[in-house]
């Protein structure tokens, strides 16, 4: 016979509408994290989906789908947002570029979520309270454009330690997404 410690006892699975979710006409009233995210050339539509639901969660301002990164309405994108597509906001640019020279024209801190020499590890970077930032997370092999990267404000990396050093870019936007929503005060 299983014999649980106390504390289990006390555990119950929260249901659905005690979660506090709010409609979407009040995400998008909602005061959002001042962080705009560029897919720049994503394959996966289902990391698209993905990146939507996380954003969802920290409750960005806005992403930007470049280059061959799919858009919604498709349902590969839908399967893995849950409607997301929906709550947060989205543009296109064709041009990857294009959309970082608006972004950054607007303000933002452009920071490249890639492996460079000049990379700062995850855990020293401290952004500072409601500075806009703008992360670039770039094609699921070749990493952020070539052509992007000398107009980065600066470079951040995920300390890995295993044998791929690789994260899937879903997983690298929610790392890098809850970094910053603890971090940054917001």
């Amino acid at each position: 016979m299983l014999i649980l410690p106390d504390y289990y006892c006390n555990m119950r699975k929260l249901k659905n509408e005690e979660l506090n979710r709010i409609s979407t006409f009040e995400f998008k009233a909602a005061e959002k994290m001042p962080v705009v995210i560029i897919l720049d050339n994503i394959r996966s539509l289902n990391n698209i989906g993905s990146v939507f639901r996380t954003a969802d969660a920290f409750r960005i301002e806005k992403i930007c789908l470049c280059g061959i990164t799919g858009r919604p309405p498709h349902r590969e994108i839908h399967k893995t947002a849950l409607g997301a597509t929906e709550s947060v906001e989205w543009e296109y640019f064709e041009n990857p570029i294009d959309a970082v020279f608006e972004i950054k024209n607007d303000g933002y801190r452009m920071i490249a979520v890639e492996q460079m020499e000049s990379s700062m590890q995850l855990h020293q970077f401290q952004p500072n309270k409601n500075e806009k930032i703008a992360l670039i997370f770039g094609n699921e092999i070749n990493g952020v454009s070539d052509e992007i990267i000398p107009t980065v404000d600066e470079c951040i990396e995920i300390p890995q330690f295993g044998t791929k050093h690789s994260f899937n870019i879903a997983v690298s936007a929610g790392i890098v997404l809850w970094h910053i929503f603890f971090t940054s005060n917001l």
